[in-house]
């Protein structure tokens, strides 16, 4: 066992209130897209866009650092953490899938923790945050807030338990920090007092 016996049975308590008490026909409907990282693409497309209109060049540099964040953060996740730690998916556990309702096609050979979907979803909405929290205050909110509902849907359609979710979105957050801290000494300051 991964973690300690208590920690293993409250992430499952903690699960299955979400996978199986707390479902409805409506998130049934809406959580599966939403935790596609595909379903996506066309925000990240409208935001690069607004930051090449709104920045020029600049917007460019600012989109060059947004996917640095995402890369290190998925690769931290996926190749580094994932593997060390080796916990295995609830809906791939043996003596625990039985309980899970599955509502996408497969489940994924991955490893569970840490979940990279909660990774690189804070990772990316906590650069945001502090890239344009002096300009806009509605950025917080709205970025924590889309992090938070893609990383609940991936207990709902039953890939993740609540601590991979949880490590994944402390470590995007933190990987966000590092990265802005860094670029906020050696990049942010040459594209000017506008940001």
């Amino acid at each position: 066992m991964i973690f300690p016996e208590f920690i293993q049975q409250f992430d499952e308590w903690a699960f299955l209130l979400i996978n199986n008490k707390w479902a409805n026909n409506l998130f049934d409907i809406i959580m599966p897209p939403v935790r596609d990282k595909n379903f996506w693409i066309p925000l990240y497309i409208i935001i690069a866009i607004v930051l090449v209109y709104q920045y020029r060049w600049k917007g460019l540099t600012l989109i060059l650092l947004l996917g640095l964040n995402f890369g290190a953060s998925d690769q931290l996740s996926s190749a580094v953490i994932k593997p060390a730690v080796g916990r295995i998916r609830p809906c791939n556990d043996e003596v625990f899938k039985e309980q899970v309702t599955l509502r996408i096609e497969r489940c994924g050979a991955g490893k569970s923790f840490t979940s990279s979907h909660a990774t690189n979803t804070f990772a990316f909405a906590v650069m945001l945050i502090l890239l344009f929290r002096k300009k806009s205050r509605w950025i917080a909110p709205v970025a924590l807030f889309w992090a938070s509902l893609v990383s609940y849907a991936q207990i709902y359609v039953g890939v993740h338990y609540p601590i991979d979710i949880l490590g994944g979105a402390l470590l995007g957050t933190i990987i966000s920090i590092i990265i802005y801290k860094i670029a906020s000494r050696y990049v942010l300051p040459k594209l000017g007092p506008e940001l």
